[in-house]
């Protein structure tokens, strides 16, 4: 698909060179499955400012990590389908990748999301095969599957502060700055601010979804967990 959101077919080699995914709406929205827990939706990202379309509770959990990715500059949903002739069954197949990403190196991403810890011969056998489409043209391939539940619980948390609204300001901003130079226990680093905790709190955690503040993300979150400026 053109970035102007008209369909185009092109050769895989051309288009990945010269068509700027990132930018592409979806090829059409996910479909409402009945029985299924989560319907499909919407993501605002903090990455973009724009809304990315999400098809399943897998999906929706990546595309919230991978707005919190420092390696990731945009992301898209489902902007492109693929196209190529099976020469065993002489068939044309296709297959519509759920994200593309754009990373810091200017490096394109094609992504799927799986639910279990394995993936099914026909899924292996079709990840081969995009890991090497994405290959010939300087690109990755990635399968995102289950992830860490207590990284999971802690980025999601920090994914509700994620909008600029809760940056706090330029003093507030400072302020933790300075708080944190070193490694300081969340709570010490707080009051150190000498600011509204109401203010402050919300900041702090805006800070660490941006990056601005780092923690261990992988262990649970208390009041007590270190937490440091990026540069220290």
């Amino acid at each position: 698909m053109a970035a102007g959101g008209t369909t185009e077919c092109s050769p895989w080699s051309a288009a990945a060179a010269e068509v700027p995914f990132e930018q592409c709406p979806p090829l059409k929205p996910f479909p409402v499955r009945k029985g299924k827990r989560m319907a499909p939706g919407w993501w605002w990202s903090a990455t973009t400012g724009r809304l990315v379309h999400y098809g399943s509770g897998a999906m929706r959990l990546h595309v919230m990590l991978l707005d919190h990715d420092p390696r990731v500059t945009y992301l898209a949903s489902q902007p492109l389908e693929l196209r190529w002739r099976e020469r065993e069954r002489d068939e044309v197949r296709t297959h519509v990748p759920q994200m593309m990403l754009r990373l810091a190196d200017g490096q394109g991403v094609l992504a799927d999301c799986i639910a279990g810890e394995e993936l099914s011969q026909r899924q292996r056998s079709l990840a081969a095969m995009l890991g090497e489409v994405c290959a010939a043209v300087g690109w990755r391939y990635w399968v995102l599957g289950p992830v860490d539940p207590v990284y999971r619980r802690n980025v999601a948390w920090l994914a509700g502060y994620r909008h600029p609204r809760y940056h706090g300001g330029q003093q507030v901003a400072a302020a933790l700055r300075e708080s944190f130079a070193g490694r300081t226990p969340l709570w010490e680093g707080v009051r150190g601010t000498a600011g509204d905790p109401m203010v402050v709190l919300p900041a702090l955690f805006h800070a660490l979804w941006a990056g601005r503040l780092s923690a261990d993300l992988g262990a649970p979150m208390h009041e007590r967990m270190p937490v440091w400026a990026r540069s220290a």
